[in-house]
């Protein structure tokens, strides 16, 4: 072990609560008292502590009782009264010269606002099986084919489909983005099953499998069948029945904000102004008389406030919702595309309304399924309210991943932003990350859908550049709060600049192979021994999150339950290295190594973390 030079502070000394099983029960019920707890360390000063809640707008203070005292804190409780559906909360503590607040981001020696205050949430939270899913986003044209990965597809093909060879580079940009055509299908998915199951994965998630006029099926032209392209009704029903044998499940992708132009509802609007569907879609008196997703013409919006429309997507066991979770397709939930913009338009707003639709007809058919939503920016006022379940959370965990292990001097656009990706220290990605998890219940953040990446943004091999800082990154999906998802192909470390050239076909031979060009077979062991790693620990996969250690070049966090505690030391450079405090370690104890094979030696009463880097650590503790 490198010696430590200078080592750094930590931020263990500071007061503590998150809505964790250490600090909250799971789950509140209207009218119903929920015992919330702070921990504050012996070195705290505080004369008192004081619960804040706000009931009906107005703000309430409650005196906490002391709880229980040891050598090293105080713990303080308090009940807050869930009089509200949301309900928030944080901690006031009285110290001598003032006082400090205590909320989702910290503790404040200033008066804040009410935006990143706890919540509670009287809505059900995602099923239970997300504690430990492990999720993989399948592309379908780029993942498999079943006749073969060798030349162009076969067969007949559509008149907007350009036929390209398996492996051949997709288009980084313009038209043939869409149309080039390289032949997965859904039997192709099923063949490879055992790829997935040997990283680790028990969730798939599919893009579009509805018929369209693009590869990426964003524009269905109905919602009744699944593309022939891919095998049809029955290769769906084959793919779940497959999966569900080995105890896995299968998530759908389903446009709620808009269809194809081509879609049967839109055609017979245009056909006939009289009809029900004609009142589906925004009419606009300038060209091309309707309103598209973006502008874009191919995609007319849907007017979620038309009678009939509700009955037919999402509502009741007559929807599409419902048909595709029932037998013999059975999936375990829906991920919504662009969920943030569904039922919102101008002055009209009922994403919200559309969103508990949706998840009153998927809970009256079965509780135990998922409902995600994608949405690029801040979700925090669409989460925890009884619609989506989880996001997928690029605000909270691509973004601030990236912008600290993002290659020196990288010219690649950040995700939706007109600017290059930013290198930032570590106290940047953590202030961004706790600024969002605090936007929404912790309910919602230890199920959130945290990425790497996705079809809809660069690679992450790319965008980090090196197998280490690929490394780093995928240590943080597999030990960070929330739900790991995985873009089909980073396992391997593919490439890809931007979100089309990222849906690059999978390299079969190289991966039967063991390993080539394309394919590191050593990023795909990273992987599997990551997500077993998760398994294999209850703290890091239902655990509470404590900043230990946040520096420009390494950052290290507890995650905890009532039973383990395990900490993460990520170092993206050598650094000062560290000392914590000894009694984090159970009495009698040394540190187990999980991950990376190093000490953490006990010296003079303190935990020393190593100065060594770029590299991941992880010690079980207690």
């Amino acid at each position: 072990m490198t010696a430590v030079h200078g080592p750094v502070g930590h931020l263990l000394d500071d007061p503590h609560h998150d809505g964790s099983p250490l600090y909250a029960p799971p789950g509140a019920a209207l009218g119903e008292r929920v015992p919330v707890r702070v921990r504050v360390p012996a070195a705290g000063a505080e004369r008192a502590v004081w619960l804040r809640t706000v009931r009906d707008g107005e703000p309430r203070l409650e005196q906490a009782r002391l709880d229980r005292v040891t050598e090293h804190e105080r713990w303080y409780v308090a009940d807050v009264l869930v009089h509200n559906p949301l309900t928030s909360y944080r901690f006031l503590l009285d110290e001598p010269g003032g006082y400090r607040w205590l909320n989702g981001r910290g503790v404040h020696e200033r008066d804040v606002p009410d935006a990143a205050d706890f919540r509670l949430t009287v809505h059900d939270p995602a099923p239970a099986w997300l504690d430990s899913a492990f999720v993989y986003q399948v592309f379908p044209d780029r993942f498999a084919r079943s006749t073969g990965h060798h030349g162009e597809p076969v067969g007949p093909l559509p008149d907007w489909a350009q036929p390209v060879a398996w492996g051949t580079e997709p288009a980084a940009l313009g038209r043939d983005t869409s149309s080039q055509l390289f032949g997965g299908d859904l039997p192709g998915i099923e063949s490879r099953l055992d790829h997935l199951q040997r990283l680790g994965v028990d969730t798939l998630y599919l893009t579009p499998v509805f018929p369209a006029r693009s590869n990426h099926r964003y524009d269905a032209s109905t919602f009744d069948h699944v593309d022939p392209l891919l095998g049809g009704d029955a290769a769906l029903a084959s793919l779940s029945a497959a999966l569900h044998a080995r105890r896995m499940r299968l998530v759908g992708d389903l446009t709620t904000n808009h269809t194809g132009a081509g879609h049967e509802w839109f055609v017979r609007a245009q056909a006939d102004p009289s009809s029900e569907e004609a009142r589906f879609y925004y009419r606009t008196d300038e060209a091309p008389g309707y309103v598209g997703w973006l502008e874009h013409a191919s995609l007319p919006k849907l007017d979620w406030s038309a009678p009939g429309l509700a009955a037919r997507m999402v509502d009741g066991p007559g929807s599409v919702i419902a048909r595709w979770m029932r037998a013999p397709y059975h999936l375990d939930g829906w991920r919504i595309d662009v969920a943030n913009m569904t039922g919102r338009y101008g002055s009209q707003d009922q994403t919200h309304e559309v969103a508990k639709l949706i998840r009153a007809t998927m809970r009256a058919h079965d509780p135990d399924v998922v409902l995600v939503s994608e949405h690029f920016h801040d979700a925090g006022s669409d989460m925890g309210v009884g619609g989506w379940h989880v996001n997928m959370n690029y605000s909270a965990f691509t973004r601030p991943v990236w912008s600290w292990l993002v290659e020196p001097d990288s010219t690649l656009p950040f995700v939706g932003m007109p600017v290059t990706v930013p290198r930032r220290g570590g106290q940047a990605m953590v202030d961004s990350m706790r600024d969002f998890d605090s936007a929404v219940p912790w309910s919602v953040t230890r199920h959130q859908w945290n990425m790497l990446a996705s079809h809809d943004t660069a690679r992450l091999r790319t965008v980090v550049g090196t197998r280490e800082r690929a490394e780093l990154a995928a240590a943080l999906l597999f030990t960070y709060p929330g739900t790991p998802v995985v873009f089909a192909g980073d396992e391997g470390g593919l490439t890809g600049a931007n979100g089309e050239h990222a849906r690059a076909s999978m390299p079969w031979d190289e991966i039967d192979a063991g390993g080539g060009p394309r394919w590191d077979a050593s990023t795909f062991e990273t992987y599997r021994r990551l997500s077993a790693l998760r398994r294999s620990s209850g703290a890091l996969r239902t655990g509470g999150l404590r900043w230990a250690v946040v520096t420009d070049d390494a950052v290290a966090f507890l995650r905890e339950t009532p039973d383990e505690r395990v900490l993460v030391l990520l170092a993206r450079t050598p650094w000062q290295g560290a000392l914590l405090p000894g009694h984090l370690l159970a009495p009698g104890a040394t540190a187990q190594n999980l991950y990376g094979g190093a000490e953490l030696p006990l010296v003079d009463g303190r935990l020393v973390l190593p100065a060594d880097g770029p590299g991941v650590q992880v010690w079980r503790l207690a």
